[in-house]
């Protein structure tokens, strides 16, 4: 389990750039990037209630899911889903709320549920919202576009760092929205 590939930009654009390194920030995120916030930074959520507590501080997706997209004929590369942090060798969405990630050597995030992909998935490739969003054999709504944490341990991430997960006290709870 490592760290793929690293994303940051100080504008909220949908896609994020490829870095060499971000810097993790305790209660904030992602040092310079635009959803960086101890409150919320998400512009539609802001519109809501700009009080609110930031729990999508870091995105996180699976570099796996970027790999099945490609198999469909869906060309996504790192960083264009809007991530900060590209996985490989580990399954994001089994996770329970509340696992601990600690990326490369000090920075740990804490994850707080599932991101809701929004219809401007569909501006980066035409269906590829459907792609990422589907049903379950029991009718459940299954999303695949990445989970949001929050940061509890600042630190440096890169590519290539080793991903080590802490998983919380039972019973576990399955991801929600955030």
């Amino acid at each position: 389990m490592r760290v793929d590939s690293v994303h940051c930009d100080d504008k909220h654009r949908f896609s994020k750039p490829a870095v060499d390194e971000i810097r993790l920030i305790e209660g904030v995120g992602v040092d310079g990037d635009a959803h960086a916030g101890v409150t919320v930074q998400h512009l539609h959520l802001v519109r809501k209630d700009r009080t609110a507590p930031n729990l999508r501080q870091v995105h996180l997706i699976p570099r796996e899911v970027l790999d099945e997209l490609a198999v469909k004929g869906y060309d996504v590369a790192p960083g264009e889903l809007g991530e900060n942090v590209t996985t490989v060798g580990l399954e994001l969405f089994a996770l329970p709320t509340g696992t601990k990630l600690q990326l490369g050597e000090t920075a740990t995030v804490t994850v707080t549920g599932l991101r809701d992909p929004c219809s401007q998935i569909n501006g980066l490739r035409k269906g590829l919202l459907r792609q990422v969003m589907g049903k379950a054999e029991d009718g459940t709504i299954v999303r695949r576009v990445g989970i949001m944490s929050v940061v509890n341990v600042g630190g440096l991430v890169r590519p290539g760092d080793k991903l080590t997960v802490v998983l919380p006290p039972e019973p576990h709870e399955p991801l929600g929205l955030v």
